[in-house]
Formats: C-alpha cells, sequence, structure tokens
C-alpha cells in the first residue's frame, strides 16, 4: 500500500518573531493573531486528507498545542537555508519508506484538502507536483522520489523560485504537474485583498 505524507512547515508562534511584513504595518499582536488563523487553515485541511501528517516547527517542538499529537507527526525543522530545510523533511520521509511526499508552510489560507488530495493523486502519473503562487513562488512541492537538485542554488523568498524550480525539473527529463494559483499572506495587501475575496470583517 502507498505510503504518502505531508510535510507541513510553521514557525513557532511567538509575538514578533512570526509574519514580520504583517507586523511592520498591522502591529506584531495582530500579525500573530493572523498567523494562527493561517495555522487553523491549515491544520484544517491537513486532518481531511489521508496521509501521514508530518509537522515541522522552526525551533522547538510544542507537545500541548493545538496540533493533536494523535494526528501529527512533530519534528524540528534542520538548519541551513530554506532549500537545506525542506531537503531534509523531503529525505527523512523517504527514508521512512514513503512513496509520495508534499511540503507546504503555513502561509495559504486557501489551500484546502481537494488541492491535497490532487496533489498527492498528481504523483501516480508525475514526477513531480507544485502549487504555484502570483509572487513567482510555490505554496506546494511534491515529489514521488527523492530530487535533491530542487533545492540547490535557489533564490528563496523572490520571484525566481517557481521557474527555476521548473527549469530544474525539465532539465532532469522529468514531468510536473500545476496545481491551480494560490496566494500566500506575506503583507497586510495580501491579507486585505483575502478578506475581500472571501468577505472576512476581521481576523477570526
Amino acid at each position: 500500500m502507498s505510503k504518502n505524507i505531508i510535510n507541513i512547515f510553521i514557525k513557532n508562534p511567538r509575538l514578533g518573531y512570526v509574519k514580520t511584513r504583517l507586523a511592520a504595518t498591522l502591529g506584531n499582536e495582530e500579525a500573530l493573531k493572523i498567523y494562527h488563523f493561517l495555522l487553523n487553515k491549515t491544520r484544517a485541511a491537513a486532518l481531511k486528507t489521508h496521509a501521514e501528517r508530518w509537522l515541522w516547527y522552526s525551533d522547538a517542538i510544542a507537545e500541548n498545542d493545538d496540533w493533536d499529537n494523535a494526528h501529527f507527526n512533530k519534528k524540528v525543522q534542520e538548519t541551513g537555508d530554506l532549500g537545506a530545510r525542506m531537503y531534509g523533511a523531503f529525505r527523512t520521509a523517504f527514508s521512512e519508506g514513503a512513496n509520495k511526499v508534499i511540503i507546504v508552510g503555513s502561509d495559504c489560507p486557501e489551500l484546502n484538502e481537494n488541492l491535497l488530495h490532487q496533489a498527492l493523486k498528481a504523483l501516480d502519473h508525475h514526477d513531480f507536483v507544485l502549487g504555484p503562487t502570483p509572487d513567482g513562488g510555490y505554496y506546494l512541492l511534491g515529489m514521488n522520489q527523492l530530487h535533491q537538485e530542487v533545492f540547490q542554488d535557489i533564490a528563496w523568498s523572490t520571484d525566481a523560485v517557481y521557474p527555476t524550480t521548473a527549469n530544474i525539473v525539465k532539465a532532469l527529463g522529468c514531468t510536473k504537474f500545476d496545481l491551480a494559483p494560490l496566494s500566500d499572506i506575506d503583507n497586510e495587501a495580501d491579507w486585505l485583498n483575502y478578506q475581500s475575496r472571501h468577505n472576512v470583517q476581521d481576523t477570526p
């Protein structure tokens, strides 16, 4: 039977530590409040998906938080840049017998269980799956065998992330499937656009 793993990368939610671009205009308390909203959305989508769920904290495992230990295998991200940390998560998952592995962050409130299911299904017929963002990044990456190349020589947090990754996939001679594009919430404009699209009046 196929073993599917969803890696979820989060930052430990602390005041003044998360969503710093949001905090620059909205303040630290509102930024933390929005981050908890994003975490709730990500957790709900993952819980409705039939796969092992691995939760990777930025700093330290929180045993008694909103992520139930019964549903999430809790780990700490490796050191290094984002590429090194993601590679560590994929390497660990494949070393433990996974057939299909995807990774998501916690910045995309429109990510849902249907997209996660679609991503895993796509790996039956494609080597990679990507979820592009309008700013040139991606909100999801998946593969059915380990390829370290997609984590190397990438200008992370720039508009070159998705196109560079797509070019690497092509150079490897691999196939990829693109999910529908979704927006991350990085700054106040992103948050206001999300509120407008979904008629969210205030942070829940």
